[in-house]
């Protein structure tokens, strides 16, 4: 600067010739070159300045024009607000200073935003006078910018992550922006379809409302936009600045004092997977400063925060979404069990009926009979449970109809017990019944109490082989209280707390049967809480098991309008005979040997669940530490440690629920400390987040890139850190509530492929082999015969259900219908199922049609299962005096079937849901509604599972006609594994 003086002409400024300058002009000229300090000096009446180097940076274009230039000529822009105070000081005013003071200055071709802190001191001449004004000033702009840009950024951090949809969580940071204009004139928020095709406008801010209705609200991404460079964003992820601004767009201006932004930048807003954006970001420039890197920096922390604002937003939309799917898969379940119990109800009460008068007859021969007492017995069997999961399913509807009655509970009690005297008495047991009367009646649903009691005692004899049952009732004040103890086997302590999960059977027990669904408890447990009573077990392994029921006296604690209320529900109930006649059956052979129980994985532990939570919190810093753990110790417990190094061993002795760790810690860092609890199976699943002091994109990317939920920036608010953590807790405790939702629901799927395919299909089967061999023999009379044929009829009918059933299940589980193809003439098969039907339905006509070569690779039982339900369906919804045609055509590479029937045309809006499960045509014939609905539902999964399509077309006048395409080979894959829904 020395140099830039020597070269200027001073007697052409008004300070003259430099050997006339005074000698304290002289002294100040020097002390001003010489500090590094930003100094300037004015002198003289027009003040003059002389400044050094390190001033020179804030002039920028000024330099060196306005070296020996009049304060006044330099900055005149701003002379308005420093001139009076730079001229007071230099007329006797006392020195004075300023702090963060906004100037907006024209030193780079446009009108800045500046900050500076200065001071202004007099200067004495040689006279003892005021000969200048003395300015130390620095300039504040990156600190003023960078505190309002990181408010802006807590705030928006903040806001939205409390949001609980896309929609709500783009609006609060919009709100969030709103405490900036001077940073962001305006905002547009532009979110993605789920195809990638479009932009639809979300949220704005800075329009005023006739402008913003002027702009075109979804953007096609296909091609290039004359607005925004949606298109190059998206190809390159990378922001593009857009300038000038398209014309129409007129920002609606914070305040008057704002001047009109001309340029904008398009941020991409990054999605979850990060293969496309999740969406667009428009935010107008600011005039008044540098579009630099920092302020650059800043805007893609403002993308990058709603990016993760909007992704909590979408998960928690998501877990609403499942869990509103589960509650209606939930609740689809419950009508499917309620549609196959009653469905199985029929033909059951089909069998049982024409059994029992044939067995009140005291006509039948002793080789008759036995098994037809067999049949009975597995009839009522199989009813009981049925009945079981039609009660399951009214519980979970909240469909229970009870009527509560005051009933003498000790003789009911003891009535019930005594019906197993004889069992007990053939088991070599004690039974003991201890039912005092009561001093007044007690309110109960009397059928609901009989299974209760019936249950407890029937548990208590399957695991009992000598010694006592004991069912005591007594008297307790505000409650009585039911105890079925007995002398058995006992429940180990780790299985307890599951014995009233339904489906549950305690591994390894030795009982009188391994047979069981594993529902009885759970369902008296679920009885008992309608009667507003709870119930216990208390058990020691080898030596017995007490349950417990009690139940409160009174009736204030029972629905009013249930009191003595008339039922009309179909009862459930069927009184002690299935309990006495399966007891009987567990006394027809040897108890079975202990089995050993295989060693069960440990279960998955339910973290995050529990109120609160535990957060492991690691920094180096001791204030910070001790800060975040009294913030936190508020709501969870925290365990705070110093080092990465110690957080891990801490992680591995008591697993948390959240990690909260600084990135710079000596030893073992936060990302190292983040890449071995990933690495460890019984730490991965943490949230944690990361605490670093590393702000700007780059350090945020690399922290989420490494495996981390979140990445805080210090400083930050206390809200903030609240936010973020209770945010990754809550989005920790929905996954681990999914994932034992799935886990629950696969073994409930799993555990009704059991009760299908075995506590069903077992008595059945007993009764289908029984009633062959009895139609097989000479011993019957027509009547009987009768009988025993439509007991058959009804049993294979069952049977058949239950195919449907399991079939069903397995496609819903996702393994498919298994194929088993083989060489095969479909023609000679079509002909074989037209037979059979046109032989069940002598009174219709079957036209068959047949073109082609028949040969294919098929499953020939399950090709044969597809035309029988196509050609019956046909038969079924259509009138007795029109045909069903049925055409097979082999051409080259497949194979088509048609089947057309003249019947009522199918309701154009039931098309859509035709091939879906539960679905039945409208019918009035007497046989109308005798299916579960999954006839073509199994169909639709066969053709699927062989390559091959089926669609359906219904006119009025025309009929109705299926067409089923395959090829001539069954893929080999399906044959593996089935088809998948």
């Amino acid at each position: 600067m020395g140099a830039l003086m020597r070269a200027i002409d001073w007697s052409r400024t008004e300070l003259g010739p430099v050997d006339t300058w005074p000698a304290a002009l002289r002294t100040m000229v020097g002390v001003v070159l010489g500090s590094r300090f930003p100094m300037l000096m004015w002198w003289g009446e027009h003040l003059v300045q002389v400044y050094n180097d390190g001033y020179r940076p804030i002039l920028g274009d000024k330099h060196p024009a306005s070296m020996g230039a009049p304060g006044a000529e330099v900055w005149k822009e701003i002379w308005s607000t420093i001139g009076p105070m730079a001229e007071g000081v230099l007329r006797g005013a006392p020195a004075t200073w300023s702090e963060h003071l906004l100037l907006l200055m024209n030193r780079k071709g446009f009108f800045e935003e500046a900050y500076f802190t200065f001071s202004y001191s007099p200067i004495p001449d040689d006279a003892g006078g005021r000969g200048g004004v003395l300015v130390t000033v620095q300039e504040t702009s990156s600190q003023v910018l960078g505190e309002r840009r990181l408010y802006t950024l807590q705030r928006m951090a903040a806001d939205s992550f409390q949001a609980r949809s896309v929609e709500q969580a783009a609006r609060l940071a919009m709100q969030a922006l709103d405490s900036n204009p001077n940073d962001l004139p305006f905002a547009l928020l532009y979110l993605c379809d789920t195809e990638g095709r479009h932009a639809s406008r979300v949220a704005a801010r800075g329009f005023r409302e006739e402008v913003l209705s002027t702009l075109p609200p979804v953007l096609d991404l296909a091609t290039p936009q004359d607005d925004w460079p949606l298109y190059e964003v998206l190809a390159t992820h990378r922001p593009v600045q857009v300038t000038p601004l398209p014309q129409g767009l007129l920002p609606a201006l914070a305040g008057e004092e704002l001047p009109m932004p001309t340029r904008a930048l398009v941020l991409p807003v990054e999605g979850e997977t990060g293969q496309s954006p999740a969406g667009f970001l428009v935010v107008g420039l600011s005039p008044r400063l540098e579009f630099d890197d920092k302020y650059q920096g800043f805007l893609l922390l403002v993308a990058s925060h709603l990016s993760t604002a909007l992704a909590h937003a979408r998960a928690y939309e998501e877990q609403k979404q499942r869990a509103e799917a589960l509650a209606e898969l939930d609740r689809a379940k419950t009508a499917f069990f309620s549609n196959v119990s009653h469905e199985f109800r029929t033909p059951l009460t089909l069998m049982l009926g024409p059994l029992e008068d044939l067995l009140a007859s005291g006509r039948l021969p002793d080789e008759v009979r036995q098994p037809l007492e067999l049949i009975h017995r597995n009839g009522l069997r199989l009813f009981k449970l049925v009945n079981t999961l039609l009660d399951f399913s009214r519980l979970e509807a909240g469909r229970v109809q009870a009527s509560y009655q005051p009933t003498d509970l000790a003789a009911l009690t003891a009535g019930l017990t005594s019906a197993f005297d004889s069992a007990m008495e053939k088991a070599g047991l004690r039974l003991r019944v201890e039912c005092e009367p009561l001093p007044e009646p007690i309110w109960v649903d009397r059928e609901m109490w009989e299974k209760v009691v019936l249950n407890l005692i029937s548990n208590a004899f399957k695991f009992t082989f000598d010694g006592e049952i004991a069912v005591r009732l007594r008297w307790r004040g505000q409650h009585v209280e039911l105890s079925v103890s007995d002398t058995g086997t006992g429940i180990p302590p780790e299985e307890q707390s599951r014995i009233f999960e339904r489906f549950h059977q305690v591994r390894g027990a030795r009982g009188r049967s391994h047979e069981g669904s594993g529902i009885g408890l759970s369902l008296v447990r679920e009885l008992v809480k309608l009667h507003g009573g709870d119930m216990r077990v208390d058990s020691t392994p080898g030596q017995g098991s007490t349950f417990t029921v009690c139940i409160p006296t009174g009736f204030a604690h029972l629905p009013r309008e249930r009191l003595e209320a008339p039922l009309t529900q179909e009862s459930t109930g069927l009184g002690a005979a299935p309990f006495l006649d399966e007891a009987s059956s567990w006394l027809a052979t040897p108890p079975p040997a202990p089995m050993q129980a295989p060693t069960a994985p440990e279960a998955p532990s339910a973290r995050g669940l529990v109120p609160g939570g535990h957060i492991l919190l690691a920094d180096d810093n001791v204030d910070m530490r001790d800060y975040v753990r009294r913030l936190l110790e508020t709501r969870f417990t925290v365990v705070a440690v110093a080092d990465g190094q110690a957080a891990l061993a801490a992680a591995r002795t008591h697993v948390p629920d959240l990690v909260l760790s600084d990135v710079m810690m000596p030893g073992l860092d936060g990302l190292g400390l983040l890449r071995e609890l990933r690495a460890d199976p019984r730490t991965a699943a943490i949230p944690i987040i990361l605490l670093s002091a590393r702000a700007g994109e780059e350090a945020t990317v690399e922290g989420l890139q490494s495996g981390a939920d979140d990445y805080l920036v210090k400083p930050f608010s206390a809200r903030e850190l609240l936010a973020r953590v209770e945010g990754a807790l809550r989005l920790a405790r929905e996954r681990a509530e999914r994932e034992r939702l799935a886990v629950e629901r696969a073994e409930f799927e799993q555990y009704l492929i059991g009760i299908v395919s075995h506590d069903l299909r077992n008595p059945l089967a007993a009764i289908t082999l029984t009633a062959t061999t009895l139609l097989r023999g000479t011993e019957l009379g027509e009547r009987q015969r009768k009988s025993i044929g439509r007991i058959f009829a009804s049993a294979e009918r069952a049977n058949r259900m239950i195919r449907d059933l399991l079939d069903f299940t397995k496609a819903r589980l996702g393994g498919g219908l298994p194929i088993h193809p083989a060489r095969l003439d479909f023609h000679a098969l079509g002909r074989q199922v037209v037979d059979e039907l046109q032989v069940a339905h002598p009174e219709r006509v079957i036209l068959l049609e047949q073109r082609g070569d028949g040969q294919a690779h098929w499953d020939g039982d399950r090709m044969a299962q597809v035309l029988t339900n196509l050609i019956g369906n046909a038969l079924h919804y259509s009138s007795t005096g029109t045909s069903v045609q049925v055409k097979a055509l082999g051409e080259a590479e497949t194979a088509v079937f048609e089947v057309h029937n003249e019947g009522v045309p199918i309701p154009e809006g039931q098309l859509p849901r035709l091939f879906q499960p539960m679905q039945r045509g409208e019918k009035t014939t007497d046989n109308a509604g005798r299916n579960v609905g999954l006839g073509l539902y199994i169909v639709e999964h066969i053709v699927r599972a062989h390559g091959g399509t089926i669609e359906v077309r219904s006119r009025e006048g025309e009929g109705t006609t299926f067409r089923v395409r395959l090829p001539r080979t069954a893929p080999a894959s399906a044959a593996q594994e089935g088809a998948r829904p």
